[in-house]
């Protein structure tokens, strides 16, 4: 085989390589634009226990327009961890609508929490949802009250600025927020270029694109590095020979999410096929009890960016399900409603409960298999390559990868240890870490190479106020 050819774009963020060759192999998501982003930046460095291992109490306030990916993430991996997470809205009503016309189910209202102790209070930026957090007198005065007692609290994307510094609680404090935000955060707070910042009881981060490393940030804060590490191996989906544990789930956490800058990683491209789109794709998304949440909200989110029609449905007898980590999400519409349009291309998230709900779906399967027969894109992830499209035959002549201890479910599994395959017109990832490669995999088949490379600077550098 020729060696590789390498096209180098040079770009501030993310770097993509393409190699002229079968497979293909395309790098783009490094969210990395610092040598020594291996290591948290921390001022006044926090001591927890790696011992400690009791239940943590912690809220994460949402409000309308508030950025789905960097409030469901974080609830997402802390309760992995063990702590009850309290989603608190700080609206009229239990149910909001975020950004991207995502629509979640609150836990109970911002005043039902005013007595409550918490050992977190994380708040999550998007706009104009973090200013609406700011506004909220209750969650103000909860977060001071947080602060005073000298117990952690933490922010990320425009809320460190719009929020935290707002009401004062950053004054002499390291901090970082959204790119976009770092002027006005500069007059609150010691403004710092770090993806993660930590200094005394506070844990601020920069946007959606890192909001992984604010969560497992969190959980170390919480109970300490082991139990962060044995969090962070299974959401990155990194098998660990004879199942060592601890250092070396830390060691691959680190090398995947926070590289050095010329650490890359790619998804593979096999059999290459143009996908035939309308001009705004539409795409439909199913979700049921059990769904991944954390890969259905960026799912969601990332196309929507990409200006695709994305169609969520419910496999279930209601529009709210209740995802595999407790959230709860409201689909746009219900299955028997959906399967009575046709889409550019239909996308699975993960999570155990759900993938068996689609399995035994005749009504998606069928859809699905028309999809194929159509030779219209499809695709899925995590738990839903194994256990939906291998045994309905959807993988057959196929490569395919999914989540890690499911793979010898595949037929084929020789390409699975890339972290997304494109194989023609289907496409499979492993898990919770590797979703965004995996949408924005889908993106670059949809609006092109040049435009994802924006559309994924714009998760780390620029933030979007449109609204679907």
């Amino acid at each position: 085989m020729a060696a590789p050819i390498l096209r180098h774009l040079t770009t501030p963020f993310p770097s993509f390589i393409k190699l002229n060759q079968t497979p293909k192999i395309h790098s783009f998501f490094t969210f990395s634009t610092h040598p020594n982003s291996r290591k948290f930046s921390r001022g006044t460095s926090i001591s927890v226990s790696a011992m400690a291992s009791a239940t943590k109490k912690v809220l994460v306030p949402i409000a309308n327009g508030t950025e789905p990916i960097e409030a469901i993430v974080p609830i997402d991996i802390l309760r992995r961890a063990g702590a009850e997470v309290i989603v608190a809205s700080v609206e009229n009503q239990l149910q909001i609508e975020v950004m991207y016309g995502i629509k979640i189910v609150a836990d109970a209202l911002i005043s039902d929490c005013v007595d409550t102790e918490f050992d977190l209070i994380s708040l999550p930026g998007g706009v104009p949802g973090a200013a609406n957090l700011g506004n909220c007198k209750i969650l103000e005065s909860i977060v001071k009250k947080q602060a005073e007692n000298g117990k952690l609290y933490a922010a990320i994307c425009a809320a460190p600025a719009v929020a935290l510094g707002s009401w004062g609680l950053l004054k002499g404090l390291k901090a970082t927020c959204y790119p976009s935000y770092m002027e006005e955060l500069s007059s609150h707070a010691i403004a710092v270029e770090s993806r993660v910042q930590k200094d005394a009881k506070v844990v601020t981060s920069r946007g959606p694109a890192t909001s992984i490393e604010y969560a497992v940030a969190l959980v170390e804060e919480l109970y300490g590095k082991e139990k962060a590490n044995e969090v962070s191996g299974p959401l990155l989906c990194e098998q660990v020979a004879g199942g060592t544990a601890g250092v070396q789930l830390m060691h691959n956490w680190l090398k995947v999410m926070r590289p050095n800058h010329s650490e890359e990683f790619a998804f593979v491209e096999l059999n290459s096929v143009n996908w035939t789109l309308t001009s705004k794709p539409r795409i439909l998304v199913p979700i049921a009890n059990g769904s991944e949440e954390m890969e259905a909200a960026i799912i969601i989110d990332v196309l929507r960016r990409a200006n695709a029609q994305v169609v969520v449905s419910s496999l279930e007898d209601t529009l709210e399900i209740v995802a595999s980590r407790k959230v709860k999400l409201v689909a746009d519409v219900l299955l028997d409603e959906a399967a009575k349009q046709s889409y550019d291309l239909i996308v699975l998230p993960g999570g155990l409960g759900g993938a068996e709900t689609f399995a035994k779906s005749e009504k998606l399967v069928d859809m699905l298999k028309k999809q194929r027969e159509s030779n219209k894109p499809y695709g899925a992830m995590c738990a839903s390559p194994a256990l939906v499209l291998e045994p309905h035959g959807l993988l057959k002549g196929k490569k395919a990868t999914a989540f890690p201890a499911l793979c010898n479910k595949l037929s084929d599994p020789s390409e699975a240890e890339n972290r997304v395959v494109v194989d023609g017109n289907l496409v499979t990832s492993r898990g919770p870490g590797t979703t965004m490669e995996f949408a924005l995999a889908i993106a670059d088949k949809f609006i092109g190479h040049k435009e994802t490379l924006e559309l994924a600077k714009e998760m780390y550098e620029k933030q979007s106020t449109e609204k679907f």
